[in-house]
């Protein structure tokens, strides 16, 4: 049949030998589609293709198929596509007409009516991928480049049940089918490209960033040149959006997957997010200080030295925020024991830096925790290297010396001017 009027057979009531024809025949009327907008429109049928939808889930999951043939994978394909392939509902930001919606995280994402047959069909596609009675070299012809495509397309669904199927479908597929992993990873690559230098808008970064955290564990060693590109062009770059946090966690497990891999890569990563480095976000800093601090777990001391100056002159100026959690979060990087001993071992670079900070800090920082928090820091300095905390706060006390005596010339000089001009004014008024 090519409509829902007269319904097949079960697969279970027909000979196995009939089966696949059979399964065929259901794909093919599955591959109907239906207007889900309105309920009152072929409710009889829409009930029809769900029963049949459900019985073809079950099927495929029984381990009673046997291997599935040519024609099958070509229907399953064209049945998929045909129910999913679709032009995305709007997404509640383009309703709003103002990405400023993106910022509302908790707002409740819109959902496609359609979902209840759409859960059913993914279901479909994810057992016919995980099934042992799937033949990759048969399959391949089928979930072919043009396929992939179409389900990343969908990654910008708002449905997060949608990007989690899609998310788990994925993954299966770059597991079974390795000859499309370079053409998957290139295209996930492209749509980074896009959101961090022209839209800024995509709903499924997140979902992308986990099944990459899943393929950069399984990286082989030494990384292959391809793999730090894609850490320096994309990775990296993704620091940079305003929505960062949306997906944050998962760009912070990937990136430190990477210097996991190769501890010589802690260098390029730490510049890289100091290039980022959020100027006026705090909320994004609190996140950058957090991510930092789990790469340094991971960094050595000779990939340390390369890129200490420019980090604690970034962590000099977190540590004086006027934001209490920026500060609050810089001054918790000195419980890691790890990075405690790194600054231990190149002290007399770093004391210099973080010294004005710290004794800023100490004496005016408005919030309470911060300025307690400050002094834990001094006192294990000063039990460091006692010699050259004197040496730095001597420096410090010189300074500021010098910067007294210019503020009292300029102070004078006001003065000065202020009394001319009231003398000459007074002479005029006579």
């Amino acid at each position: 049949p090519t409509s829902f009027s007269d319904p097949l057979v079960s697969l279970k009531d027909v000979p196995s030998s009939d089966r696949q024809a059979l399964l065929v025949r259901k794909l093919k009327l599955c591959s109907i589609t239906f207007d889900f907008t309105d309920s009152s429109k072929n409710p009889k049928e829409k009930e029809m293709k769900r029963q049949t939808l459900l019985e073809l889930v079950d099927y495929i999951s029984s381990g009673t198929t046997g291997k599935l043939n040519e024609v099958v994978s070509e229907e399953v394909v064209k049945m998929v596509t045909a129910n999913i392939h679709r032009s995305l509902p709007p997404s509640a930001r383009d309703l709003s007409g103002s990405s400023e919606s993106l910022e509302q995280e908790e707002e409740e994402p819109i959902m496609d009516p359609a979902w209840p047959h759409l859960q059913l069909v993914y279901e479909f596609l994810l057992r016919y991928v995980v099934s042992t009675d799937t033949d990759a070299k048969i399959a391949k012809r089928y979930v072919d480049h043009a396929f992939v495509l179409r389900l990343l397309d969908l990654f910008d669904s708002d449905d997060p049940r949608e990007r989690d199927y899609l998310k788990t479908i994925l993954h299966r597929i770059y597991g079974k089918f390795m000859v499309h992993r370079p053409f998957i990873r290139k295209a996930i690559n492209n749509i980074f490209y896009r959101f961090i230098f022209e839209t800024e808008r995509h709903n499924g970064i997140a979902e992308l960033l986990e099944i990459l955290g899943s393929i950069i564990n399984g990286f082989a060693l030494p990384l292959k040149e391809e793999h730090k590109l894609f850490l320096v062009r994309a990775l990296i770059p993704l620091h940079k959006p305003r929505f960062v946090s949306q997906y944050h966690q998962q760009l912070s497990y990937c990136i430190t997957q990477f210097v996991e891999k190769d501890l010589k890569l802690a260098d390029t990563v730490i510049r890289g997010l100091l290039k980022y480095w959020p100027v006026v976000n705090s909320q994004k800093e609190v996140l950058f200080l957090g991510e930092m601090e789990e790469i340094l777990e991971g960094t050595q001391a000779a990939e340390f030295q390369r890129c200490m100056v420019p980090l604690f002159r970034q962590l000099a100026r977190c540590l004086n925020s006027s934001h209490f959690q920026v500060a609050e979060r810089a001054l918790f990087l000195w419980n890691n024991d790890h990075i405690v001993n790194l600054v231990a071992q190149n002290r007399q670079v770093i004391l210099p830096l973080v010294f004005s900070s710290l004794e800023k800090n100490s004496r005016s920082h408005w919030n309470q925790t911060v300025h307690n928090l400050t002094l834990n820091v001094r006192k294990m300095l000063v039990e460091m290297d006692p010699e050259l905390f004197s040496e730095c706060q001597k420096r410090f006390e010189e300074e500021e010396a010098k910067h007294k005596v210019v503020e009292d010339k300029r102070e004078a000089k006001w003065r000065r001017l202020e009394a001319a001009a009231a003398a000459r004014s007074g002479s005029t008024g006579e």
